[in-house]
């Protein structure tokens, strides 16, 4: 492994407080970053490249053919539903150019869950990747839209190569089931007419809504949280004076396998990196492990991004360990829990410390985040970003002591303007500033923040409390547990038993093993009862273990 000076040289306390109005809109934002990095190769996906200067024009015939063809207004609601493709960040600023709220939707979700959140917003428009227009014909007539565009995973790999990928897609891995859309546009032909047409500026203000970002719906119905250009602005902001102590302008190249329609990649590997100049690699399907490890060979990366599932799997792939590490200054954990003993093998196989960081839907989503000057704290989620506040509340409202558990509460400028026609759920959530998350954690007397568990998901086993967190950590800990997910289940007894869903490394792996395993790291009643060996676990969009779903 190459020698990595950037480890040492940048000063202990980075963490200055930022404008928020730096920016007035993710559009000068946007217009900023052409102006300094035309020139540059912004995007990379499946081989094809786009720079800058080229994501500008593109954006731009976007958002005439949004204004001129499909006679947008500014503030209508425009749904984008693909993976990490080039048309992914072409749409998005194309509607940002047209002054659209962008409605990011998970192309796993199912016909239900699409027509409740198109519903839901509002949208009037959609992009689609083809793979799942079929379930758009099945529920549109329940929706407002009217605009359909649908795109190809080859649409912008270049003619001959388009074709082709385009080809093998539908007919050779019969990956696009049939639909019928007759008024549906060619996402190709869309661009053409855009091009042919003008495009007009729109005024947008740092209060305006630019995304309706749906939560996950884990505890309850997924609400749109309104993020406004300036919560984007301020968020992408203090990231990337967080990064200030490692990464450079134009120097950079982030692997980004999480999806751009979740709010981590968003903010942290679209506009972050944008922000840097930074090369983006786009994947668009990370869970070919096979094929993401080659291209992860093509490139020498200096940051990657992800959550804890998915580094763990990486792990478990002897590939894995045979790529050139020595460009990498660090990686980012986000959207879940990143494990101990996940984080300890990423350090061991890639020389790098794993960053955890954390933060919600309703925070754009960045609140915490390990420093990256040496002073990473493992099992930890690091200290508040700049010009944001934590603390660690009760029951009560009041403000609990040093590594006591508490709810975490959140204030910053990227902390949403509150749920979509949702006052009620807005108010539940919202006190003054202060954003409740719904998280239980704890501040040590160094003022680093660790989350102990969701506070809905707790476990009460006659009377102590028991975090699914700290049971799974340790359930991973054994040599033979590939993924483990822990939740309640009702008793008689002891009004809640703790239930353990395991998936094997090693099928040799016996229910006595597991939790003698346990008892030699938690307390009697932290053992879980119930024990059932699973192929797999449920998971989010983003690879998030959904204790929920597990039976």
């Amino acid at each position: 492994m190459a020698s990595k000076p950037w480890l040492n040289q940048y000063p202990k306390e980075v963490n200055p407080e930022i404008n928020p109005d730096a920016y007035i809109s993710l559009l000068h934002f946007f217009e900023d970053c052409i102006k300094k990095y035309g020139d540059l190769v912004g995007f990379v996906n499946m081989g094809k490249t786009m720079t800058f200067k080229q994501l500008d024009e593109y954006s731009t015939q976007f958002a005439a053919y949004l204004q001129n063809h499909a006679k947008l207004k500014q503030g209508d609601r425009i749904a984008i539903q693909m993976p990490n493709l080039l048309q992914n960040p072409v749409v998005i600023f194309g509607a940002v150019k047209a002054g659209l709220i962008i409605v990011n939707t998970n192309p796993l979700y199912t016909e239900r869950e699409m027509e409740h959140q198109f519903k839901d917003s509002g949208a009037k428009a959609i992009v689609i990747l083809a793979n799942f227009a079929d379930k758009l014909e099945a529920i549109r007539k329940n929706t407002d839209i009217k605009h359909i565009v649908i795109t190809e995973i080859g649409d912008m790999q270049g003619a001959l190569k388009g074709a082709i990928v385009n080809f093998v897609v539908k007919y050779v891995k019969k990956m696009v089931p049939s639909y019928n859309i007759p008024e549906a546009v060619k996402f190709n032909d869309a661009l053409k007419m855009g091009k042919a047409s003008s495009w007009t500026r729109p005024e947008l203000k740092g209060s305006d809504i630019c995304f309706l970002q749906y939560t996950g719906g884990t505890t309850g119905v997924s609400k749109g949280a309104m993020l406004t250009h300036r919560n984007i602005v301020a968020n992408m902001l203090q990231s990337y004076e967080w990064f200030k102590p490692v990464l450079k302008e134009r120097e950079e190249i982030v692997i980004t396998p999480l999806p751009l329609y979740h709010i981590f990649a968003l903010t942290a590997n679209l506009l972050v990196m944008m922000k840097y100049g930074a090369k983006n690699i786009l994947i668009t399907n990370p869970k070919d492990m096979k094929a993401f490890i080659k291209e992860l060979k093509m490139y020498p990366f200096s940051l990657m991004t992800g959550v804890n599932t998915l580094f763990n799997g990486l792990l478990n792939q002897e590939a894995f360990k045979t790529i050139d590490f020595s460009h990498l200054k660090m990686t980012v954990g986000g959207g879940m829990a990143v494990q101990k003993p996940v984080a300890q093998k990423w350090e061991e196989v890639t020389k790098t410390k794993l960053a955890e960081g954390y933060g919600l839907t309703e925070t754009s989503p960045v609140a915490c985040v390990n420093p990256v000057d040496g002073r990473m704290r493992l099992g930890s989620i690091g200290l508040p970003i700049p010009s944001t506040e934590l603390k660690v509340m009760n029951d009560d409202g009041q403000e609990v002591g040093i590594d006591e558990p508490g709810e975490l509460w959140i204030k910053g400028p990227q902390v949403m303007a509150g749920y979509w026609q949702r006052p009620e759920e807005t108010a539940n959530v919202m006190v003054g500033e202060w954003f409740k998350s719904g998280d239980m954690a704890a501040i040590d007397k160094d003022g680093f923040f660790r989350i102990v568990d969701r506070k809905k998901e707790m476990v009460l086993v006659s009377g102590f409390n028991v975090y699914p967190n700290e049971v799974e950590e340790v359930l991973c800990m054994h040599p033979k547990i590939l993924e483990a997910g822990v939740k309640g289940i009702p008793d008689d007894k002891t009004n809640e038993a703790v239930k353990a869903f395991i998936v094997k490394k090693d099928p040799s792996l016996t229910e006595e093993e597991v939790k003698e395993h346990c008892r030699k790291y938690l307390t009697s009643y932290k053992v879980p009862k119930h024990i059932v060996f699973r192929n797999e676990l449920p998971k989010s969009n983003v690879g998030k273990i959904l204790r929920r779903l597990m039976e």
